[in-house]
């Protein structure tokens, strides 16, 4: 059977952690074909990131062009844009990119900063999957987002902008908040003690993404996306890689 063809438009991660390297391992994880366009070249490991090299959008324009003139893109995941015109670009083809997921990634786990909220939030308006963080949420509303009860608001606040979807997570609270067609949902889960998370938002937001794919409702495909980075999380909290926090398991179980 052909598998599904799944597109990321990200930057890449030398450490292999998060970014296009972790979108293209939960692809496969998960079944897929992965496609990638690179937005960003950094300089990173563990300990954190060093420097980050932001790819010209007319090589944007040319990766993407190729991928969707040849390949039958069922779902793409947006994270890392660095660059204001990146993601106009993303906006003007934006009918062209279905079942669309944005990770707004504004903070590298370290403390790095990979993004400016104003840059990002242009694709708030647009029918997507929306997954902040909790402190992604806030940066992109303006104001701090901490308790539970501020994800609610925050999530239904982002959703009036134009979003299909918003999931804020709770990252180590286990604790994330759906708001889709109306409604809000707190999703639960059993907190990991583990130190290795990086690219944990990453890994969310492309399992979204696959199960999108698949046919998968929203609430289904966030479901199965929490249930795949809970194991991850679990799967890879002996690991020692780095000096730094390291990378989800990303293979080490059945799917």
């Amino acid at each position: 059977m052909t598998p599904p063809v799944v597109l990321t438009i990200a930057g890449s991660d030398s450490g292999g952690g998060a970014g296009i390297q972790a979108d293209l391992k939960t692809f496969a994880a998960l079944g897929a074909f992965g496609t990638s366009v690179i937005t960003a070249i950094t300089a990173q490991n563990t300990l954190g990131v060093t420097a980050v090299h932001s790819v010209p959008v007319e090589n944007v324009a040319a990766q993407l062009d190729a991928v969707l003139s040849d390949l039958p893109v069922a779902a793409v995941k947006v994270g890392m844009i660095s660059d204001a015109a990146v993601a106009k670009l993303i906006a003007e083809r934006v009918d062209d990119l279905p079942n669309l997921v944005v990770d707004p990634v504004l903070v590298a786990t370290a403390g790095s900063r990979l993004g400016e909220a104003a840059v990002v939030g242009v694709l708030t308006a647009y029918p997507c999957v929306l997954t902040p963080n909790r402190h992604e949420a806030g940066a992109l509303l303006g104001r701090r987002v901490e308790t539970t009860e501020e994800m609610v608001s925050a999530a239904a606040e982002l959703a009036a902008l134009g979003a299909r979807a918003v999931v804020v997570t709770g990252s180590e609270m286990a604790v994330d908040v759906l708001h889709h067609a109306g409604e809000t949902t707190l999703l639960r889960g059993e907190p990991v003690a583990t130190v290795n998370n990086h690219g944990s938002g990453c890994t969310f937001s492309s399992a979204i993404a696959v199960r999108l794919a698949r046919g998968d409702a929203v609430p289904d495909a966030v479901a199965a996306a929490k249930d795949y980075v809970n194991r991850g999380l679990r799967g890879g909290s002996s690991w020692r890689l780095g000096a730094g926090p390291g990378p989800l398991d990303h293979f080490g179980w059945s799917v």
